[in-house]
């Protein structure tokens, strides 16, 4: 049904140029923390840092960007998204200025902490104000762009990492994979201040702090042991915070059930996640960002097993990337045929595609790989913006910058969690060889395992609508 004149001209005339400038926003981060990996040995060459830095330069930021990607969500909510946006851009730059600069290791470290401080207050509110801005009938398109930047910048970062210390650009070296992004903020934020337009909740409230701080809390007792744990041979205090962590949860749903009692406005409200379907969305991108380990594995099969180079090892990776490409523009011709099996639908494809590496791998065929990779990068680009679509469109508008800052926290705790745990298995069975057998056979273990978390994923998403069947 072709939307009313009223709505037509009710729309925002500049949404697709606000778009682009969103998108930056939504790219930024997860190629932060991609790009950072491939520049690690000249970073540790270069300052002669130790190894237990080296892993804070990647947990600092990867803790600190999930832990505060729910608070940074409803911060848009409460105080508008247009301008939390352009504060957390701006925030960012900084930051990346810092590190890019960095004159220290530490200084490095407390750049990265930043920058995942800033992500985590920029990337809901792309999302966010995606679903604000747009009618129904243009979401399905405009999310599927918002799917293909957030898995291009995760791939992306896998090379241009690589290209940039290469190419070595003024002479900046592994400083140039953190000064990029000052010339694209340079013209992304005036862009922002010029064409977004600003979106709220209509009830807006102050924000609840004491919510904000648990919530953080439970999250830090969660994902940092998850990160930090395996590297270090889970000491005791990873293993306490865990443990700490179901008490932290726990205080804190108890806090935001009196808020709501007590009429104010939670950071998480409990009416919220009583929305049908809601939990089965946010547990179903659990599942399915166990792919987060794919990237591990893979990338050290492509390197310690084939004896790839980092940018080498990036481009075998380009054939899920085409895949990610084309995937998105085919949802709309997924949904038409499996309808609310969508998501399903593409998870099981690239379910498929990670079955068929691990086959391959075993059976000594990895010149073929690029045909299972495009399945890959094809299903996951087809089931992301279905999945976002349907948790997010879930909940009422004014809520979606917190729906954003779950669904992107939920994918983040997965792969934090698959890295850890599929990680761990894979480092497990290689043990201490070093021979492509070996890696080959401990990568189709773990390739199989990310495989059976996708099909969970799958599972639980089968037959969810996109549209919030509570308010219909």
């Amino acid at each position: 049904m072709k939307p009313s004149r009223d709505s037509e001209d009710s729309l925002d005339p500049h949404r697709w140029t606000a778009l682009v400038i969103l998108l930056t926003g939504a790219f930024l981060p997860p190629l932060d923390f991609f790009i950072v990996n491939v520049a690690l040995p000249s970073i540790r060459e270069d300052f002669q840092a130790t190894a237990s830095t080296m892993q804070l330069i990647i947990s600092g930021y990867a803790t600190t960007y999930a832990v505060m990607l729910i608070t940074g969500g409803r911060l848009g909510d409460l105080y508008g998204r247009r301008n939390v946006f352009l504060a957390g851009m701006v925030a960012f730059a900084a930051a990346s200025a810092l590190c890019g600069f960095a004159w220290s290791p530490a200084a490095l470290v407390v750049g990265r902490v930043l920058q995942g401080f800033a992500a985590a207050i920029m990337a809901p509110q792309a999302l966010a104000s995606i679903n604000a801005i747009f009618p129904d009938h243009e979401k399905s398109r405009a999310l599927s762009f918002y799917a293909l930047t957030f898995g291009v910048a995760s791939m992306a970062g896998l090379f241009l990492g690589g290209a940039l210390i290469a190419l070595n650009i003024l002479d900046l070296g592994w400083r140039a994979v953190f000064l990029i992004n000052l010339p694209v903020i340079a013209i992304a934020a005036p862009s922002a201040m010029m064409v977004l337009r600003e979106t709220r909740s209509e009830h807006a409230s102050k924000l609840d702090v004491g919510g904000a701080v648990l919530i953080a809390l439970a999250l830090f007792a969660l994902i940092s042991p998850l990160i930090e744990g395996r590297e270090q041979g889970w000491p005791i205090w990873s293993l306490l915070m865990l443990a700490g962590c179901l008490p932290l949860l726990f205080l804190f749903w108890h806090h935001e059930q009196k808020v709501e009692a007590a009429g104010r406005d939670p950071i998480l409200a409990p009416r919220l996640v009583r929305t049908p379907g809601l939990k089965r969305g946010l547990l179903a991108a659990f599942f399915f960002y166990a792919f987060a380990a794919f990237w591990l594995t893979f990338s050290v099969y492509q390197q310690g097993g084939l004896g790839r180079t980092p940018f080498e090892a990036g481009l075998a990776i380009l054939p899920a990337a085409v895949g990610f490409v084309l995937g998105p523009f085919a949802s709309g011709y997924i949904f038409h045929v499996f309808g609310r099996y969508s998501t399903a639908a593409g998870m099981s494809l690239e379910a498929a595609g990670l079955f068929g590496t691990a086959a391959l791998v075993s059976f000594g065929a990895p010149e073929f790989l690029y045909v299972a990779l495009f399945f890959v990068g094809a299903g996951q680009g087809i089931a992301l913006p279905n999945l976002v679509r349907t948790v997010v469109q879930r909940v009422d508008t004014a809520q979606s910058g917190l729906a954003s800052g779950l669904v992107n926290s939920m994918l983040q705790i997965g792969g934090a969690l698959a890295t850890a745990l599929i990680g761990g298995l894979f480092f497990s069975v290689l043990g201490s060889s070093t021979d492509v057998i070996s890696i080959g056979h401990a990568y189709s273990i773990a390739a199989v395992a990310i495989a059976f978390c996708l099909l969970i994923a799958g599972w639980l998403s089968a037959g969810l609508g996109a549209k919030k069947e509570a308010l219909r």
